[in-house]
């Protein structure tokens, strides 16, 4: 006796594939890393992230409107600030006329409707590539939670739709939302990387934004006393939690493809926007493995991003958006 049911009826063909597939991609699924880089007329390549670039502002504009264009419709701004204007303290975070400060409004004249956030954390701006202040050898909370409240506050004078930090401080998710409402800044969102683990994945990002922690004695040489540990899960769903009853708006799980099951877990717990960072390391082994011949790169690229929306990310902030896109155009 045939069975009466036979799965492979709707996998027969394209047409039926598509018709009954749950989990579809669209532009609208993502946000946009771009690095932003002084001077003028700069589009400067990423070494160890192949076919991604530093952008000057003037450049930056056009690049803007090329996203829109392609029905990219959010960005997220990172800067790379020049060595005589760090310290331990990011005092360059606040200058209302700083390279983040210009770039939001640059984004906002070439194209308004752009959503714009920015990353909120001390590592650009620190002569050490640290997320917060350090004193006697030890980043410290709760003053850095300060300076990343200010830090938000300027962004969003500067006209960011959405603050992002990134720096994995206790409150600080707090102590930005309480800025932010006592300046009447009220439709100003947050985005928190809730569950930023410690990985080994970023180091292309770092390359960038020139943020590694720099070698220097008595002072940590990685984040892992404020980055998640990534054998944990339980601790990110706390981490989540926390930060939605402080006042985050998106919730962000970072890396990607090694934390899927924390991306589902999240999504199953929580009620407001997941968003996942498919980071730089992730971006440079598939271009690295395309190019040695050993990977179809779109096929790959387009099974990793759909596994990531399945996994539940409403948000995906990815290096590949604009590859991904152009794909779906065609």
């Amino acid at each position: 006796m045939y069975p009466l049911i036979r799965n492979r009826r709707l996998r027969t063909n394209e047409a039926i594939r598509s018709l009954v597939r749950e989990t579809i991609i669209s532009p609208n699924d993502f946000l946009v890393p771009l690095f932003v880089v002084e001077g003028k007329g700069i589009k400067e390549g990423i070494a160890s992230m192949p076919n991604y670039f530093r952008y000057s502002l003037d450049v930056l504009q056009d690049e803007v409107k090329e996203l829109w264009k392609l029905g990219l419709k959010s960005v997220l701004l990172f800067v790379k600030v020049p060595d005589h204007l760090k310290d331990n303290k990011g005092t360059e975070a606040l200058n209302p006329n700083g390279l983040m400060q210009r770039a939001i409004k640059t984004v906002k004249d070439a194209c308004p409707e752009m959503l714009v956030m920015t990353d909120v954390a001390l590592d650009p701006y620190s002569i050490y590539g640290h997320d917060g202040i350090i004193e006697n050898g030890k980043i410290v909370n709760d003053d850095t939670a300060e300076v990343l409240a200010e830090m938000s506050l300027s962004h969003a004078e500067a006209g960011a739709n959405f603050v992002a930090p990134s720096d994995m401080m206790d409150g600080r998710i707090l102590t930005i939302r309480e800025a932010l409402e006592d300046h009447g800044f009220i439709d100003t969102g947050i985005m928190s990387y809730s569950a930023k683990y410690a990985s080994a994945f970023y180091g292309p990002f770092r390359d960038a934004l020139d943020s590694a922690p720099a070698d220097v004695k008595d002072i940590p040489k990685d984040k892992k006393t404020y980055q998640m540990d990534f054998a944990n899960r339980h601790e990110a769903i706390r981490e989540t939690e926390m930060d939605i009853d402080e006042g985050a708006d998106i919730v962000m799980v970072k890396p990607g493809l090694c934390y899927l099951d924390i991306v589902r877990e999240i999504k199953n717990t929580v009620d407001v926007p997941v968003a996942v960072y498919q980071v730089s390391g992730e971006y440079a082994m598939l271009k690295a493995a395309a190019e040695k011949g050993w990977l179809d790169h779109d096929a790959v690229m387009l099974e990793q991003i759909t596994a990531i929306k399945r996994a539940g990310a409403d948000i995906i902030a990815s290096y590949f958006a604009k590859d991904v896109s152009r794909l779906l155009n065609d």
